[in-house]
């Protein structure tokens, strides 16, 4: 290999993609359309990343496999990048067999990683858990070791597990230093700041207060009973009862667990629930029957009495406590993902959340309106984002692996 892909692979390495463009950006080499490729991506300019690194995969000759499978690892990282959540997976399997048949554990451990960040992504935590096991990050490069705890760090704050989170964002930021990429430096900074901000919101005997995620993983290891509107289920040390399929129910236990130790009056739970304004007798009928179904629902864990203004909730023992997200609207949770300061697209929001793509689009629509998201593109390149904090850039998350690395 020449001396200037060598310096261009070098430059790519060290997180200088403007020193790499120096040294082949004027030529059209497949070995140069890659390195090219992939500093237009660390640079943000994902379109014509991919462009360049699909003429770079084309351009290399039938033996050279490896470099292929390294140009579509490359473009699987860019569809990451841009929440093209819908790229073929398929392709990036075969991408890091060939990769492994050919030696080159390093960047099919890569490919594994990215696959394993698209798991998280979309919320398949058993998916991603299994995939890491079956990693060995001994070998990996200071880079690939950083990305490797991340991932476990991603995990281990999904399931509200604190110290292992911690642990794993000390070990990812101890890499990140050794591999001298500032991206990823920042990249684990901001994974460790979701630690100490507001993770929840404590609503218990007409007070609220705002927790971090070790806070509320202490709540949950207590003996209260919580109904946790985050993930809308009901729970305490030992039992916990999904409410994900019944909006009514989980909206009635929240009044109830909101109004406790005292009563819930009707007209407040038919309006809560019902989206009722005055509480007339066919709500009463209703109430009366969604009211015997949550008593079901909740038979473990609470009862529910009536009482002679509305009802109240019986838990067996202990506090009772409502978690709900830190700020609340009724589009919370595609503001939740575009929180990550990334774009997403319509399609990519609705597997990530998983809705239909057409009630995801009336939510960004609405949204937009409000002021609080922004789109750019058009059709099926069109993305969407909050809008950006003055001073900061987006960049691309994950460092490019080097073809010819």
């Amino acid at each position: 290999m020449d001396s200037l892909i060598v310096a261009a692979g070098r430059a790519l390495a060290a997180g200088d993609p403007l020193g790499a463009l120096n040294h082949v950006a004027l030529r059209d080499d497949a070995p140069a359309l890659a390195l090219r490729g992939i500093a237009m991506a660390q640079l943000g300019d994902l379109d014509r990343a991919k462009m360049l690194l699909r003429k770079a995969a084309r351009a290399f000759g039938p033996k050279e496999a490896v470099s292929r499978a390294r140009c579509v690892v490359a473009e699987a990282e860019i569809a990451l990048a841009a929440r093209d959540l819908g790229w073929p997976t398929k392709a990036l399997d075969a991408a890091c067999m060939a990769l492994d048949e050919h030696g080159d554990r390093q960047n099919a451990n890569h490919g594994r990683l990215l696959a394993i960040r698209r798991h998280l992504l979309i919320g398949e935590l058993d998916e991603a858990e299994q995939a890491l096991k079956e990693i060995d990050s001994t070998p990996l490069p200071a880079a690939s070791q950083a990305i490797h705890q991340l991932m476990i760090a991603g995990i281990a704050i999904r399931r509200i597990r604190t110290k292992a989170a911690r642990e794993a964002l000390a070990r990812a930021a101890g890499a990140a230093r050794a591999a001298r990429i500032p991206a990823l430096t920042a990249e684990v900074e901001n994974a460790t700041r979701v630690l100490e901000t507001p993770a929840a919101r404590l609503i218990a005997r007409g007070e609220e207060r705002l927790l971090r995620l070790d806070e509320v993983e202490a709540l949950q290891a207590s003996k209260a009973l919580i109904v946790d509107a985050c993930r809308n289920v009901v729970r305490d040390q030992q039992v916990t009862v999904s409410l994900v399929r019944r909006p009514v129910l989980l909206a009635l236990a929240r009044v109830l667990a909101e109004a406790w130790p005292s009563d819930a009056p009707r007209g407040v739970l038919v309006a809560r629930a019902f989206g009722g304004k005055e509480a007339d007798e066919s709500h009463r009928a209703r109430l009366r029957v969604e009211i015997g179904r949550l008593r079901t629902m909740l038979k473990r864990l609470a009862g529910v009495r009536a009482t002679e203004r509305g009802f109240a909730l019986e838990p067996g023992a202990g506090e009772v406590f409502v978690l709900a997200r830190p700020v609340e609207e009724k589009h919370a949770a595609v503001l939740a993902f575009l929180a990550d300061g990334e774009s997403w697209s319509s399609s990519a929001l609705a597997l990530a959340l998983g809705a239909s793509q057409r009630t995801v689009q009336r939510a960004l629509d609405a949204l937009a309106l409000a002021g609080k998201v922004q789109s750019f593109g058009d059709g099926r390149a069109r993305r969407w984002m909050t809008p950006p904090v003055p001073g900061f850039t987006t960049t691309l998350l994950l460092p490019a692996p080097l073809p010819g690395a």
